[in-house]
């Protein structure tokens, strides 16, 4: 009986880890050189190459020298400001359509899908199969004015809705905003579903478990429980969401027309039409500022860095 009751002897102390010597020290840096070079070649250079470029002066027929022209930034925002309210407006609507539409779908997956989440996990990246350009061309027999898809909008009198706030112009919804915000919700979706399923999938069942034993009704435990752990997700998402939407120049220049101008088909054209290349380095780095500032604040106001 007294070998049963006495107490296990207790364990050692860890050996504290030896610290590396000689050439091992040095291993960690070597395997983070080629990650460093490559930012280095393919990020920071460039970088550095469009900041002297925006600054500026001279002609393509000419040449151009340095002569720090920051004035040139001033001027390419007074003219091209209402293409950067459109891009963050056209980027913000195609966010949050993506958040409506993937959070449900991803819950699915995460908590509901069963036996069929790899299917449908399937079916949610299989737009990647394809090339973006062929994707967007699909949207303009999508959404044909003789399509199935515009007389379902207009029999159910959607279309007088979306004219009245400007989005479509009378029966017709290709050359719209309406068009490009459809055709950016859909090629940045599975952006927004697979960091918000990845969030889902750790939350620990046994919490749902926990609120119900509390009496909790289903929609207070996805409001107390569910969305308030997924919100890494949710911050992920709309930020792989927003920020190339707010860049992007396919969509408009496939779906939309002259008003629906985005600040990257302006970029576009000034690097390769026009030729103006300070103007262009200029709105890179005027659009660069401008979604830095907004991930910063945005970040800060959602209360979590735990980014999946």
């Amino acid at each position: 009986m007294s070998t049963l009751t006495e107490a296990p002897p207790p364990l050692a102390p860890p050996e504290p880890a030896k610290p590396l010597r000689g050439r091992g020290r040095f291993t960690p840096y070597w395997l983070l050189l080629p990650g460093i070079l490559w930012l280095i070649v393919f990020f920071a250079l460039p970088l550095v190459y469009q900041a002297s470029t925006s600054v500026q002066t001279g002609s393509l027929e000419q040449g151009y020298k340095v002569t720090w022209h920051f004035a040139t930034y001033w001027h390419a925002f007074a003219e091209y400001w209402p293409q950067f309210v459109r891009s963050v407006l056209y980027a913000a609507a195609a966010t949050v359509l993506c958040l409506l539409l993937g959070y449900p779908l991803a819950y699915l997956i995460a908590f509901r899908a069963g036996r069929w989440r790899n299917l449908i996990m399937i079916l949610v990246i299989a737009p990647f199969f394809t090339s973006f350009l062929i994707r967007t061309l699909a949207w303009k027999t999508i959404l044909a004015d003789s399509g199935p898809v515009v007389h379902a909008l207009d029999t159910l009198h959607v279309l007088d809705v979306t004219g009245w706030l400007g989005w479509t112009a009378g029966d017709r919804v290709l050359a719209t905003p309406l068009a490009v915000v459809c055709g950016l919700t859909y090629n940045f979706l599975p952006f927004m579903i697979l960091p918000l399923y990845s969030s889902l999938e750790r939350i620990d069942g046994r919490l749902h478990e926990a609120a119900g034993d509390l009496y909790a009704r289903p929609w207070t435990t996805f409001r107390k429980v569910t969305f308030p752990l997924s919100m890494p997700g949710v911050v992920s998402g709309t930020l792989l969401t927003f920020i190339p939407a707010a860049g992007d120049y396919v969509n408009a220049e496939l779906l939309g027309s002259t008003d629906t101008r985005m600040i990257g088909n302006v970029i576009q054209t000034q690097f390769l039409r026009v030729l103006d290349y300070p103007t262009a380095a200029a709105l890179s780095f005027i659009l660069m500022a401008a979604i830095l500032a907004t991930v910063t604040l945005y970040i800060r106001r959602a209360g979590t860095e735990d980014l999946v």
